[in-house]
């Protein structure tokens, strides 16, 4: 049985995106495809503890509705219609600018999951976009992803003053930072002058490489802070990494003195307060805390399940704005950055139930987070008896393209959690509209 008493979304605009959106509602079914339980051995097992989890501390729910998005990629059509499906726009025409916002996005949160950088075809296009929804009155929370950082500290650490903790974070970004870099050179370096005041290839060279001197004296400096075998992993990366940058520059059509010059100019773009996307970073947040719901990119272990508890949301996303400008090294090697790339695995940071514990003492009873890109659209899992709402569900074209998801190029996707007490998930990759209210969790089935 379907309890269908609250109203779904209404697409507005369709006729401008190519992905189709599902229509009808269905319950979340809870299963080996679509959801699972990674602490259980059967879905009727995962149904049972969200039951007696709920029960045991009943949700509270947003004031107002949060739209989620998550791992766009760099696809700003993805984006659109994934907006168009959260019913919180209407498309009024073909071009990025078209459109205004609806009754329910004049309510509701836009909460933008991280990772908006690599992979899609545009990240300049895809920002200018989010900052469109922002001048049109939409209220929109940023939150970090893994590729969104990577870019900022690779990129932010050329011509700073060479450092053993930070020279380095240009070259580990490879050869996912080609077709950025590349995009940067189309819109702005092109022309005679466009390279005028850059040094010469070997100049540049030292200026974006680690020195050799880095290879002996890194381990130093990330004794204490990282293990052993993940010291020698980070330096046969590097290794790596720097033998095949150029090559892989060349196949684009690039060099070293381009590959400079794009990186000074995205320096200007987002790190000078003149710059076009300075807003970006300025607004990013790690975290996100509405109703019993905790908004991440990726998820939390133990520590920062501390900070939440004993020193509260604002302390933890005060602490990743200083750790992002004065201590780069740190953050990326340490807790927070686990916040924004963890998948649970062995060599992450543990989680425990001592960790879901204390998140519940702050009234946390359910993480929301992307990252993990999915094939069926959005799942729900269970950790150490918390529950986990897993968003990433592959819309950028070329994830797509590479996990062989649908026929479509881009997707579209947005979780939608509800004041009265609904989750939606929709998704252009399952033919439902996925509805989870706890309070009818007596109807569900599980497969």
């Amino acid at each position: 049985m379907l309890f269908n008493t609250l109203k779904s979304p209404k697409y507005q605009g369709k006729k401008w995106i190519t992905p189709k959106l599902p229509t009808k509602l269905q319950n979340w079914s809870l299963g080996k495809i679509h959801s699972s339980a990674k602490d259980h051995s059967s879905p009727k097992e995962l149904l049972e503890q969200l039951k007696t989890s709920y029960q045991q501390h009943p949700w509270v729910w947003p004031k107002s509705p949060v739209f989620f998005f998550s791992d766009l990629h760099a696809d700003a059509d993805a984006f659109i219609a994934s907006l168009i499906a959260s019913g919180g726009i209407k498309k009024t025409g073909p071009k990025d600018h078209h459109f205004k916002l609806t009754h329910a996005g004049r309510k509701a949160r836009f909460v933008i999951g991280g990772d908006c950088f690599d992979k899609g075809p545009s990240n300049l296009r895809l920002l200018r976009c989010i900052r469109l929804l922002i001048d049109s009155g939409a209220r929109v929370h940023i939150l970090a992803g893994n590729h969104d950082i990577r870019v900022k500290l690779g990129i932010g650490s050329i011509n700073q003053n060479k450092s053993v903790k930070s020279e380095h974070f240009f070259i580990r970004m490879g050869a996912k930072a080609i077709p950025f870099l590349k995009e940067i050179e189309q819109q702005y370096l092109q022309g005679k002058q466009a390279l005028k005041d850059i040094p010469d290839e070997q100049e540049c060279r030292k200026r974006l490489y680690p020195s050799e001197q880095w290879f002996n004296t890194f381990p130093e400096q990330a004794k204490g802070l990282l293990s052993e075998k993940i010291i020698n992993k980070e330096l046969k990366r590097l290794r790596e990494k720097t033998n095949d940058f150029e090559k892989d520059l060349h196949k684009s059509g690039m060099n070293l003195r381009i590959a400079y010059a794009a990186a000074i100019t995205w320096q200007s773009l987002f790190l000078d307060k003149e710059g076009e996307f300075f807003w970006y970073f300025k607004k990013m947040r790690l975290a996100l805390h509405k109703g019993s719901f905790l908004y991440v990119h990726a998820g939390i272990d133990d520590r920062i399940a501390d900070v939440i508890c004993n020193k509260g949301i604002h302390h933890l996303n005060k602490q990743f704005k200083k750790h992002l400008s004065d201590e780069i090294f740190n953050f990326y090697y340490g807790p927070l950055a686990n916040t924004i790339r963890t998948k649970y695995r062995d060599i992450d940071m543990p989680m425990t139930r001592q960790g879901n514990d204390m998140l519940r003492k702050k009234g946390i009873h359910a993480i929301v987070h992307g990252h993990k890109n999915l094939r069926y659209g959005q799942r729900i899992m269970l950790r150490k008896g918390m529950v986990n709402f897993e968003c990433d569900a592959s819309v950028d074209r070329n994830t797509r393209r590479k996990e062989k998801i649908g026929t479509q190029g881009y997707g579209a996707a947005v979780t939608i959690f509800q004041p009265q007490g609904r989750v939606l998930a929709i998704s252009t990759d399952f033919p439902y509209i996925k509805s989870f209210q706890p309070t009818h969790l007596d109807s569900y089935e599980t497969k």
